[in-house]
């Protein structure tokens, strides 16, 4: 099996938009490889000896789940603390968090709401910090579905995926993904609650170097037409659940369902992040359809954050 370039170690992950379309592309064949290795029962333990930390300032199944039992895989260990485990918690500066974390670990997970909290920790980290999810980006769920899409599609390049929803940090992470791999990618969204208007045009910058079109649009019914992926997300996303019933009233235009989804290719495919609430961003009859590949997009979290850890930390 290929052995991961070195040129990625040491480098964070913060957005897809700071990696190269090369880069992208070396992460997902890198996930192919560990993701065939595995499945062959290859042994691949390629980093021995080495930690993890993994900061949770919110729940996860996914996410923890699959970078501890991903860093168990590649023969390293995995360290959960959440926000009741550490004194960033209590008002620690993240500045002293992060630069203590770095004379412990070998590379640093983060999962909250602040995409700034993110940038500073890693600004202060002398180690790799991953970005698990914040308010503005998901990296590792993008790279996730553009493995899946890779396995069902065959390519990325010119394939069209539509984002159906509010323009929260997974539709963010969809526009750099496609932009570093030239997959169309359409976000539909009501008024009002559109992508940032600001990462949105850093991704049509990076678009120009691999051709991908980038749209958004208030127009779900225009947006579907001839798409080879439908992809949608809950409502109200962490930290919004206040707003719950407001989002519901203004995205009940923008479910998925059975009559949107015929304006797509016969042979679409629909993906979701989870967790799913049936009944509302995507009707039963889509997310346990035929058309479904909800469950192989999960486990392509595991094989990309390997791809990842194996990438920064070696």
């Amino acid at each position: 099996m290929e052995t991961v370039k070195t040129k990625l170690t040491g480098k964070h992950l913060l957005t897809l938009l700071d990696f190269t379309p090369t880069e992208v592309a070396q992460l997902l064949e890198e996930a192919k490889a560990l993701k065939a290795a595995l499945k062959k029962g290859e042994p691949h333990t390629l980093l021995a000896g080495k930690s993890l930390g993994m900061i949770f300032e919110n729940a996860s199944t996914r996410t923890r789940v699959s970078f501890e039992v991903g860093m168990t895989q590649l023969g390293g260990h995995a360290l959960f603390l959440s926000s009741r485990d550490l004194q960033i918690g209590r008002g620690e500066p993240v500045k002293d968090t992060a630069n203590v974390l770095s004379r412990y670990v070998d590379a640093i997970m983060i999962r909250t709401n602040s995409h700034k909290k993110v940038v500073e920790f890693a600004k202060h980290s002398s180690v790799p910090v991953i970005n698990a999810l914040t308010d503005a980006f998901h990296p590792c769920q993008a790279l996730a579905d553009a493995l899946t899409i890779m396995e069902h599609k065959g390519t990325l390049a010119g394939k069209k995926l539509v984002y159906i929803g509010d323009g929260n940090n997974v539709a963010h992470s969809l526009l750099a993904v496609g932009a570093k791999t030239g997959m169309d990618v359409t976000v539909a969204s009501p008024k009002g609650y559109e992508v940032d208007q600001a990462i949105f045009a850093k991704a049509q910058e990076a678009a120009m170097q691999t051709g991908a079109k980038l749209v958004s649009t208030n127009d779900p019914e225009a947006a579907v037409a001839d798409a080879d992926v439908l992809y949608t997300d809950v409502w109200a996303s962490m930290g919004y659940e206040q707003e719950q019933t407001s989002r519901a009233e203004a995205l009940a235009p923008y479910q998925v369902n059975h009559k949107l989804a015929k304006g797509a290719k016969d042979d679409y495919l629909f993906l979701h992040c989870l967790p799913a609430h049936r009944g509302e961003e995507v009707t039963a009859d889509v997310i346990d359809g035929s058309h479904s590949a909800i469950y192989d997009q999960a486990e392509n979290r595991l094989h990309v954050q390997k791809a990842i850890l194996a990438a920064l930390i070696r």
